[in-house]
């Protein structure tokens, strides 16, 4: 360390830099929060972020359109207006046709859980609560057969009107399988999408089968 003590520094030189960290202006939209917002405002941004959902799965595409920001309002809606329109079938009991609007409720929802359930185990990256949103969406194409249906059953229950059900049936059984498939197959491992597209087909099979086989009282 020889030489040191006669290394000296100048007082004179100026130190350079800031030692302020720069804050940048917040935005307004970083202050916004959803609780300060109208009931109004909360319920439009919710019925229109549901509505683009329908569209998607009308329109059917590779897309993440149902997996991001999923819910279950659309999927609960589709499977009450279902469940409203098989109920008062010849299945049903004599008193209010009750059973029905529960078997709606158990097949959709219990088949879901079994299909997602099913996925997960066959290694798909998509959460428990997307695989429902996608696959409750999907319903919708069967919710339209069921209304076509209740309507060519008011002409009366013959043999042009079982075809013309059953022809809108297997068009809309086929478009909710597509849809489906489409938004869930990205997902699954691709030697193992056969093992996941089958539950899914049967599913909306077993659906497809009541709306077909519904007749009223």
């Amino acid at each position: 360390f020889a030489g040191l003590a006669d290394v000296s520094i100048s007082e004179d030189i100026p130190v350079e830099g800031e030692i302020t960290v720069p804050v940048g202006s917040r935005s307004p939209d970083e202050d916004y929060s959803t609780l300060d917002e109208p009931v109004r405002d909360t319920i439009l941004r919710d019925l229109k972020a549901v509505g683009k959902k329908f569209v998607h799965v009308m329109y059917p595409k590779k897309s993440s359109a149902l997996l991001r920001d999923w819910d279950l309002w659309g999927p609960l809606v589709l499977c009450v207006s279902l469940a409203l329109m098989l109920q008062g079938g010849a299945a049903d009991s004599k008193d209010d046709g009750g059973p029905q609007f529960a078997e709606v409720f158990v097949i959709i929802w219990f088949g879901a859980v079994v299909i997602t359930l099913n996925s997960k185990l066959l290694g798909g990256t998509i959460s428990f609560f997307q695989s429902l949103c996608v696959l409750g969406y999907c319903v919708l194409p069967l919710t339209v057969a069921m209304l076509v249906c209740r309507l060519v059953l008011l002409a009366g229950s013959g043999t042009v009107s079982f075809i013309i059900r059953l022809l809108v049936v297997a068009a809309m059984f086929g478009w909710s399988t597509l849809a489906s498939t489409a938004f869930l197959a990205d997902s699954q491992p691709p030697n193992r999408k056969a093992l996941v597209v089958y539950p899914i087909s049967l599913f909306y099979f077993v659906i497809s089968w009541m709306i077909l086989t519904f007749t009223p009282q």
